[in-house]
């Protein structure tokens, strides 16, 4: 796949207070395209942050139902990667966060 392709997989990261313990397992959270698979997502952070990705796991998060008067919206569904690096390796866009 072309650079642009693995750029445009990966949404962006995930900074919670769960992400954050995560990342002294070494797992980091992204939000990927909702077109993105496990295969994708592994090759888009083994090339664009230069580490070893053991395990991806992927969670579909429906969007969120608010009302406006009478009537009922619903907020977009996203799609959120938790994934595995090898024990000591860490990605530098979510030091300091």
């Amino acid at each position: 796949m072309t650079m642009a392709q693995l750029t445009s997989v990966l949404v962006g990261p995930v900074v919670t207070e769960k992400s954050t313990r995560l990342q002294e397992e070494d797992k980091f959270t992204f939000q990927v395209a909702l077109t993105a698979n496990k295969t994708l997502v592994k090759q888009a952070v083994q090339t664009l942050f230069g580490v070893k990705v053991l395990k991806v796991t992927i969670i579909k998060v429906p969007g969120k139902r608010k009302r406006f008067g009478p009537r009922m919206v619903k907020g977009p569904d996203k799609k959120k990667a938790i994934v595995t690096l090898r024990p000591g390796e860490k990605i530098t866009v979510f030091e300091g966060v």
